[in-house]
């Protein structure tokens, strides 16, 4: 900015500064290559102009060397001069990326929370419902939503009119489909799809694998409440009108799993919506990945860590906990408090909200009570290995942690979360 008030002279020994310095690197990587006369050329250019600045001649005797090396340079600096605008947008394109990756292995990495294991502190993916009834938002609205909240809208709209039905697993769950799908049109990801039925003729929703809250949408949307699907579904179990078969929970996979059909009692017109919600984007994480290197992590904080090697998940992705127990720590469950080393656990201010089940916090819960769950059982105690950490997650009774897949390598400790810069709701600004 500065530079705006400097005189033409000095903005001129600027200029021939930096042509200079141009000369001599076409000179370092290209003398080799260059013919007797081109040398002389190049050599008497750059020693001219260097011989100008040193004796701080004016601005035009500069300009007519920096013009004559300008024209020895356009003969003799192949690729590196003079370069075309394609050669130097991928060139600063290649230096952003290297910067980028750089920055992200060794420094900061932006982590999406997928899911709700750990709300209410971090959101994963949640949905915004609009029920028959309820006005869904227009399109000025849905655009700002989009930027605001990474909303984006999802619905089944009926293909003719007639009664709505669907398929459900046994334990009262949607049944769906893991298919092949694409993330921002391109990237090849997985996804749910879910089926619904209007007099037999499908209509199809498709949402992100992890994305938990599609049966919640569902019972908001046909029975108001989880009570009242329950006394549904009971009925019609009852009276023997819940037709079975099987389906493909994989696409890729033979296995099949048995559902039974229901009708949802509700029928639609042609082109209504059957269901209709607003996805929720997953808070966004920059996540400090150097502090690690040089101190170990607390207990208390939000911790983020590869599952390569875990062995009930063996794949490699990234999940995020909080850190409730390192090596040597005794731990043990009493429902809603988690004790550690015979003490209640500190060392975060969730704890305390937890053990005293502060809305909407709802306290701890025994391993035995999550499918899968393999540790601190009602009565059990647990000692963290040497090498390891323990990690739960702050939606205790939701959240498949380390009580079902037990500990974490130390080597695969990444880093923990330090700032929430996406969405922009009352959640943005330092992580918890």
């Amino acid at each position: 900015m500065f530079n705006l008030f400097a005189s033409q002279e000095k903005k001129m020994r600027q200029n021939a500064a930096i042509w200079l310095e141009l000369a001599d690197k076409v000179w370092n990587v290209r003398r080799d290559r260059l013919t007797a006369a081109e040398t002389a050329d190049l050599t008497g250019g750059r020693d001219e102009l260097r011989r100008q600045l040193k004796e701080r001649a004016d601005a035009g005797r500069l300009k007519l060397a920096i013009e004559s090396l300008e024209g020895t340079l356009r003969r003799t600096g192949g690729a590196i001069y003079p370069k075309t605008s394609l050669t130097e947008n991928v060139e600063f394109f290649l230096v952003a990326a290297i910067v980028i990756l750089g920055i992200k292995a060794y420094f900061l990495q932006p982590f999406t929370i997928p899911t709700n294991s750990m709300w209410p502190t971090y959101y994963g993916m949640t949905a915004e419902n609009f029920p028959p009834g309820r006005a869904a938002p227009g399109l000025l609205t849905r655009a700002f939503r989009l930027v605001a909240f990474g909303a984006r809208r999802r619905e089944a709209v009926a293909p003719r009119s007639g009664q709505v039905s669907a398929q459900f697993f046994t334990n009262g769950t949607m049944a769906f489909t893991v298919k092949t799908g694409r993330a921002w049109l391109f990237f090849p990801t997985q996804v749910r799809e879910y089926t619904f039925y209007v007099d037999g003729a499908p209509a199809v929703v498709r949402v992100p694998l992890d994305f938990d809250a599609f049966d919640q949408v569902v019972v908001e949307t046909f029975f108001g409440t989880s009570d009242a699907f329950v006394r549904y579904w009971q009925q019609q179990a009852q009276e023997g009108r819940m037709e079975p078969s099987l389906i493909k929970p994989m696409e890729d996979s033979d296995d099949m799993q048995r559902v039974v059909t229901l009708t949802l009692n509700r029928t639609v017109q042609a082109g209504d919506p059957i269901l209709r919600f607003d996805l929720m984007t997953g808070d966004k994480l920059v996540v400090d990945r150097i502090s690690y290197n040089f101190t170990r992590p607390k207990v208390g904080q939000g911790f983020v860590f590869r599952t390569d090697h875990i062995p009930e998940i063996a794949k490699e992705d990234y999940y995020i906990k909080r850190l409730v127990g390192v090596p040597g720590d005794l731990m043990e469950v009493r429902a809603p408090v988690l004790f550690r080393n015979g003490r209640p656990i500190t060392g975060a201010g969730v704890f305390q909200l937890e053990a005293t089940r502060t809305p909407p916090y709802t306290g701890y819960t025994y391993g035995d009570t999550l499918i899968g769950g393999v540790y601190l059982g009602r009565g059990q105690t647990l000692t963290v290995p040497a090498g390891s950490y323990f990690a739960m997650g702050d939606n205790s009774s939701n959240s498949a942690d380390g009580r079902v897949w037990g500990f974490v390598p130390a080597k695969d400790a990444v880093g923990r979360p330090i700032f929430i810069y996406y969405p922009f709701t009352r959640r943005w600004g330092p992580a918890r």
